[in-house]
């Protein structure tokens, strides 16, 4: 049997990806149906088998689980590849065996973590891993702190991470996902790519059904997209790649900084409007802690940003005038009355398209950005302060354009 007569098209070519090794992580992030659960399932025995005295570790948060969910997806994982007859089931712990090399692939809940810890194979190393729902463990410590105790003996790995988006685009799993690591690969799947008499007509129904009665709730459960709580500030917000060549057609360019060190950042936004259309594209960023004047004025030097003007939190003139003496055209930006405020509507009233590749902090920060709510859950009037050091460099940025339209009046 041919891997692709069970794998949906849309992972075919992180097939090929996974067999050469073109990355050690995986992040797949999906909505129902979008078969990323079962894909992984299907490539680990393969994996296995291609690489002799190795093994596998599947995770879930809670042990518990284990049985009826993922261990069941890879029962049925061997049996769909027509491998059933080579691999033993146990069940206590869960364990699949394959039986012409004695290779294991283990089922082990994170909420021991001593046993995880005290976790022993045959022969050969642990080259495989697994965290299935993702976004039930606690945080990327976490899982970073198992992977640091099983990939070790061994020269090659594999780390697979499986979930659905949750609903708060601030939620860890979310913003984790969006930030673009080393020898990382970044899959998104929806159930609409996925062969339709594989997930069958009532299935598509139901989505359809959930499609005409609540659009946001269907993007979210069926689509896989971190659609926020209801209270997000921006609302206009269109992520998609910006292409090198539109960056070249863009004649109208702003920047802007917010000062930060720790634990506030430093954030340098550089951006396009477009007037006509009244679009903010977001080209760059630079987005850190630690980092001096000198430091963050080579950085924009390098990037040859001294092309415009540069607008700054006015709250820092030393700074600023570090930035000039280094020959930056620098200036504290104008808080006028009311600023803040007509600058958020100003923004909010505008179409935002954001490249998560290229400015990865702004669309954190931007995309997560919601009202508080008071203990009934209704949101409270005003814009919450924190968190928002890309939001506060791009209204310094434009605050030519947002001026023109009056605040300072």
């Amino acid at each position: 049997m041919r891997i692709s007569d069970v794998l949906g098209p849309g992972f075919y070519d992180l097939a090929r990806d996974v067999f050469r090794h073109g990355h050690t992580h995986y992040d797949l992030a999906g909505g129902r149906g979008s078969l990323k659960s079962s894909s992984v399932s299907l490539l680990v025995p393969l994996l296995l088998v291609k690489n002799p005295g190795t093994h596998a570790l599947v995770l879930r948060k809670v042990g518990n689980t284990l049985r009826n969910s993922v261990f069941a997806q890879y029962v049925w994982a061997v049996d769909k590849l027509g491998m059933g007859p080579l691999w033993e089931e146990r069940l206590s712990p869960p364990e699949l065996i394959y039986r012409p090399t004695g290779q294991k692939i283990l089922f082990r809940g994170a909420d021991d973590p001593m046993k995880l810890k005290s976790l022993k194979v045959p022969f050969g190393y642990i080259a495989v891993t697994h965290f299935e729902e993702k976004d039930q463990f606690s945080g990327r410590e976490e899982i970073r702190a198992i992977l640091q105790g099983t990939m070790r003996g061994g020269e090659r790995f594999w780390n697979f991470e499986t979930y659905n988006p949750p609903l708060s685009r601030e939620h860890w799993a979310n913003a984790d996902a969006a930030v673009d690591r080393p020898g990382r690969l970044r899959h998104r799947s929806r159930y609409l790519d996925a062969p339709r008499d594989w997930l069958g007509e009532a299935f598509f129904a139901e989505a359809e059904r959930l499609r005409a009665a609540d659009e946001r709730a269907w993007r979210h459960e069926y689509l896989g997209e971190a659609v926020g709580t209801g209270g997000n500030v921006f609302q206009n917000l269109e992520c998609r790649t910006i292409t090198d060549g539109e960056i070249a057609g863009f004649d109208r360019i702003y920047q802007g900084v917010d000062w930060g060190w720790y634990p506030d950042q430093f954030a340098f936004l550089r951006v396009h409007y477009d007037r006509t259309r009244e679009r903010i594209y977001l080209i760059d960023e630079y987005y850190v802690n630690y980092k001096s004047n000198r430091e963050t004025a080579i950085w924009v030097q390098e990037k040859g940003y001294y092309d415009y003007q540069i607008l700054c939190d006015s709250a820092e003139p030393k700074s600023i005038g570090d930035w000039r003496d280094m020959g930056l055209p620098a200036r504290g930006a104008v808080k006028g009355p009311g600023s803040v405020e007509y600058g958020f509507k100003w923004l909010q009233s505008r179409t935002i398209v954001i490249d998560r590749d290229r400015t990865p902090e702004a669309w954190r920060e931007i995309s997560g950005y919601e009202y508080r709510k008071d203990r009934a859950g209704r949101p409270v009037s005003g814009y919450p302060d924190g968190n928002d050091h890309a939001i506060s460099a791009l209204r310094y940025a434009l605050e030519p354009v947002i001026a023109a339209r009056g605040y300072r009046a």
